[in-house]
């Protein structure tokens, strides 16, 4: 089966700006305070927990997978585009990446101790968001963690170029509410969330997610 638009047109972006993407976007250890303290309470909840190794879905050149590692979390990373995940297996040949989509992740089920999902869904439409949340709940272990982070507000951006190459990819911002009501849909319980203005290098409102699967039904 042919793979949505999207994701045709999502791989195809980042295959063509992922060598600006690494010289334009600061590292893990360079972001604001408060998303830095984010990831570390998840890789420390993670390692508490211990159910599974980590997915960084999304995962770009690797960058915030290896920061994970370094904090001593079981971490790999997947991306849709493969210029992507050549470079990320280029700069940490010791951590293992591979190519794939968060709507058929192949992985499975109960298998991840923990899903980061860091900047990675705002490029998915959001009639799609139930089908990539619900492999989230299925790929992770009872008592698995989520820390979702993005862009909110409330609109369809279609952008022309991005860090300095043409790109044919979408944008979509929704309300932190509306992430939450859909997480709930797939079975996954919000434990804490944080919604920061627009400041720094991030001009645009942005919020982070965590939530859990229940050890349950």
């Amino acid at each position: 089966m042919a793979d949505p638009s999207f994701l045709t047109a999502v791989r195809e972006s980042y295959d063509t700006v992922a060598a600006d993407y690494v010289e334009r976007v600061p590292a893990p250890s360079e972001l604001d305070p408060l998303s830095c303290a984010m990831l570390a309470g998840f890789a420390e909840l993670v390692r508490t927990a211990g159910p599974g190794p980590v997915a960084d879905l999304g995962c770009g050149p690797g960058r915030v997978t290896a920061y994970l590692a370094g904090l001593g979390v079981p971490a790999f990373g997947v991306d849709l585009s493969p210029r992507m995940i050549g470079l990320a297996r280029l700069a940490y040949p010791e951590l293992r990446f591979t190519e794939g989509s968060m709507t058929a992740l192949d992985m499975r089920d109960d298998e991840l101790g923990g899903v980061l999902a860091w900047y990675s869904t705002h490029h998915t439409p959001p009639r799609w968001l139930p089908a990539v949340f619900a492999e989230f709940h299925r790929t992770l272990a009872p008592g698995g963690l989520l820390l979702w982070g993005d862009y909110v507000g409330d609109e369809r951006l279609r952008p022309t170029h991005g860090y300095g190459r043409p790109v044919s990819y979408e944008s979509y911002l929704l309300p932190l509410d509306r992430v939450v009501d859909l997480l709930g849909q797939a079975g996954l319980v919000v434990t804490a969330r944080l919604e920061q203005e627009p400041g720094g290098r991030v001009n645009r409102p942005h919020a982070c997610l965590l939530a859990r699967k229940p050890e349950t039904p």
